[in-house]
């Protein structure tokens, strides 16, 4: 991808958030659009090669419109200040885990996991990881993990154990968390060219197993 030029459009739009302008930019709004897409349509290409049930989605399944919905936000600015693509097998708006693109000046990410789960499925993950501790416990404290994943995983956290939770578990961090998401930031040339797909990829893997052992309970209610 050009990154660079990506990033260039995306401080342009923050600091210009009106239609005006966005009209006058069209031209290189579409070229930076149509860039990012290639981007996208070749890291589902590389993450199907270890996990194929993403293989089938299309750059259309997994991308967002760039135009923002304000009907309800106090922020009226009409154009997002971030391009973002979720790579589900079930699709962008299932529970089931995916793989999430972020780029974004000075905030671009990559992520992997289940986010916003309804209480009923993250009381059965919970009750799951409590029954399968010893299962869960490497895939998620392990030298790799920690090292591109140092905050763990939980983008949000109550602050003290969940209700009806025993409260000497041993491991209340792991159901603390009101997500099962986790979260590498990276610079803002990360993107740039192709080089950053192997990398990508490593992450990805390293991640991917929280995000199936979560998968395999939330799948049962979908």
């Amino acid at each position: 991808m050009q990154a660079k030029r990506i990033i260039d459009f995306l401080k342009e739009i923050s600091a210009n958030n009106n239609r005006e302008w966005f009209l006058a930019h069209k031209d290189e709004y579409e070229i930076v659009r149509k860039d990012f897409e290639e981007g996208v349509s070749i890291a589902i290409a590389r993450l199907s090669t270890f996990d194929p049930s993403i293989s089938h989605l299309t750059v259309k399944d997994v991308t967002y419109r760039f135009y923002r919905d304000i009907r309800f936000s106090p922020d009226k600015s009409p154009y997002k200040r971030h391009l973002g693509v979720y790579i589900s097998a079930h699709g962008k708006k299932s529970l089931h885990g995916g793989y999430y693109l972020h780029l974004e000046p000075g905030h671009c990410m990559i992520a992997c996991g289940n986010y916003y789960l309804p209480t009923k499925i993250l009381n059965a993950v919970r009750n799951t990881i409590i029954a399968r501790i010893e299962e869960f416990s490497p895939l998620v404290d392990n030298n790799n993990f920690h090292k591109y994943f140092p905050e763990g995983f939980g983008y949000a956290k109550l602050k003290s154990c969940p209700i009806g939770f025993p409260k000497d578990f041993l491991y209340m961090d792991y159901l603390r968390a009101k997500d099962y998401c986790c979260w590498h930031y990276v610079d803002d040339n990360f993107f740039e060219g192709d080089g950053w797909l192997d990398e990508f990829e490593k992450i990805c893997r390293i991640a991917k197993p929280l995000m199936d052992f979560a998968n395999d309970i939330i799948d049962d209610y979908e």
